[in-house]
């Protein structure tokens, strides 16, 4: 990982920049410049089955008005922030000076508004949502009887209104848009797909039900931060108050998470869990979703990284929404705080000179301005780091590159690019009770401890190499790999009612540079759970943008365990067989220039 993004690792910073920076100072009740005026307003809205309190903003441009109407954003903030923070309060400031009537909240649980944190429901935070666009649309009032006359319409009480933000703030606007169609355009960015993947990711292609590897570290992080909301902020709404045993959140949320801690996973505690993480996900509800949407997702990202947008935008894609898609450089493991030369950077307000702000002009200037003669840009973008020219970062694309390279594993430990190079042989590696491979700290950002170097130990994973090569390669994409095993003791344990007792691995593949030193692309894995072990399996790996220089070597590694992650029940031995006909396969995608 490079040292800018090791530097800005941001463990629990959650938008579009880090909650735990030193926030922008915040408008004043009765702030007016010569651009826009903020006034602070609270809706208590219907959500769900609860009554809540909404703290708002809003920001209308100078000289807009009943007769000067003009279209609308509506934004809130990421988990843990409030509209207050400085990554929210941005994105009123830089869309008001650009003429938008920009509307930020505070989301349910969160700051000053009330309820209890329900992770982006769209029935209950979504419904929330979808009062704020009847203020938008002159179909309702403020509590303080402040009436918006001035938003562009485009029937009566349909305002011409466009989303905006990340991660928290990311999901919200998916689940708004599919309870209220009169949402015309979206920009989720570092944003879920599915929490149940997220949270509990099994990279096991078509793993179904079988549940995965728990992300111990970012979901207690994010759990312990929604707990403390009571006690952190005196005076807080009793509707923001659950039960001594479940302070903050919903107690279906607080179900799962304890759920995920027991390290068990009974057939019907998992079936909740994965019917709960789901119904307030994406996954579950992207049918109902028809705003033009721009995903945003970040590739220095081990919370929600770039598999999670391209299944949304897969989804949206082939059900015929508008969908766009660019993998910028930072996310939640990288970036946040002091994005790389030439990125977006809301709080510096350089939409006009990055090329993710362009494009987010682009796509309002088209959605809510109307213009259909703006060019809205590629359907697929990518950052590359390895360019060091800001104006070049990004290449483009009509569609996701496809897998193009295959490569074999070979019984001598070799990566080879043909399969009869492939060598008879087996080798075994087997699991500690304790974790042997570190990948990272998710955390170490917020408490202020250097991350070691991802690392294995010796006899608890395996490893094959390719030979140095021959021109640069560029992968794009997330790689594949077909891999069979054996494990008696997996094998004994793996029909129990309990998916515990099933085989856990961990893949990833290295960058070796010629002197040895070995690199993890942002520090990503793939943790699986075996669904049948007397069967061979496909690993879909974390979505990468890298380019592997000429010289350096591919290494492929399963390792038994991470310790980001929750691992094996037990001693579970596992060996690789590799011969001609039958070995594993791992298959990248590669671009040319």
């Amino acid at each position: 990982m490079s040292r800018r993004a090791s530097r800005s690792r941001a463990g629990l910073a959650l938008a579009l920049g880090a909650v735990l920076a030193a926030p922008l100072a915040h408008a004043d009740p009765a702030a007016a410049t010569d651009q826009y005026s903020v006034t602070p307003l609270r809706f208590t809205v219907r959500a769900g089955d609860r009554t809540c309190v909404v703290d708002a903003d809003l920001y209308r441009p100078a000289g807009v008005d009943h007769d000067h109407r003009a279209p609308a954003v509506l934004a809130t903030n990421g988990f843990g922030g409030s509209k207050d923070d400085g990554s929210t309060d941005a994105i009123g400031r830089a869309f008001a000076q650009r003429g938008y009537v920009s509307l930020v909240y505070s989301g349910l649980g969160f700051g000053k508004s009330g309820c209890l944190v329900s992770l982006d429901d769209p029935e209950i935070d979504g419904r929330a949502a979808s009062r704020l666009v009847d203020f938008l649309g002159g179909r309702r009032a403020a509590d303080d009887g402040t009436r918006a006359d001035f938003v562009t319409l485009d029937s009566v009480g349909d305002p011409r209104v466009g989303m905006i933000g990340g991660s928290y703030g990311g999901a919200i606007q998916l689940a708004t848009a599919a309870v209220d169609h009169r949402v015309d355009a979206l920009v989720p960015m570092i944003t879920w797909n599915d929490l149940a993947y997220s949270l509990d990711p099994n990279n096991a292609v078509g793993a179904g039900d079988v549940p995965g590897a728990f992300k111990w570290q970012w979901t207690n992080g994010f759990y312990l931060m929604g707990e403390s909301q009571p006690l952190t902020r005196p005076a807080l709404d009793p509707s923001r108050i659950n039960s001594l045993a479940c302070l903050h959140f919903t107690t279906p949320a607080c179900d799962t998470v304890r759920t995920l801690n027991s390290g068990s996973y009974p057939a019907d505690a998992t079936r909740r869990l994965l019917t709960y993480a789901r119904s307030v996900s994406p996954v579950s509800y992207l049918n109902r979703v028809k705003a033009p949407t721009l995903l945003v997702q970040g590739q220095a990202d081990s919370l929600f990284n770039l598999n999670e947008a391209t299944a949304t935008y897969k989804a949206l894609k082939a059900q015929g929404t508008e969908t766009k898609m660019i993998w910028q450089s930072w996310g939640h493991s990288g970036g946040l705080t002091d994005p790389a030369a030439g990125e977006l950077n809301l709080s510096q307000g350089n939409l006009e000179t990055s090329y993710v702000g362009k494009r987010v002009l682009a796509w309002f200037d088209r959605y809510l301005h109307g213009r259909t003669t703006t060019d809205t840009g590629p359907d697929f973008a990518y950052y590359r780091d390895w360019i060091t020219d800001p104006a070049h970062t990004y290449a483009t694309a009509g569609r996701l590159p496809a897998l193009s390279r295959t490569m074999y594993l070979s019984g001598d430990g070799k990566l080879v690019d043909d399969r009869a190079e492939v060598a008879r042989g087996n080798r075994t590696y087997t699991n500690w009770l304790v974790p042997t491979s570190h990948s990272e700290s998710s955390l170490s950002g917020v408490i202020g401890l250097p991350d070691p170097a991802p690392h294995d130990t010796k006899g608890t994973y395996l490893a094959w190499t390719s030979e140095p090569l021959e021109r640069a390669v560029d992968v794009v994409g997330a790689p594949r790999a077909t891999l069979k095993v054996v494990s008696p003791v997996a094998e004994r344990t793996q029909t129990s009612s309990d998916a515990a007792g099933k085989l856990v691995l961990f893949a990833k593949v290295y960058d070796v540079a010629p002197d040895g030193t070995q690199t993890l692309v942002h520090r990503l894995v793939a943790p699986v759970r075996v669904p049948d072990v007397t069967r061979s399996f496909t690993v879909t790996l974390p979505g990468i943008v890298h380019r592997y220089e000429q010289g350096h070597r591919l290494r492929f590694v399963i390792a038994a365990s991470d310790d980001a992650y929750f691992g094996n029940r037990g001693i579970k031995p596992v060996t690789v067989v590799s011969a001609p006909g039958d070995t594993g396969v791992l298959r990248l995608p590669v671009v040319h220039d």
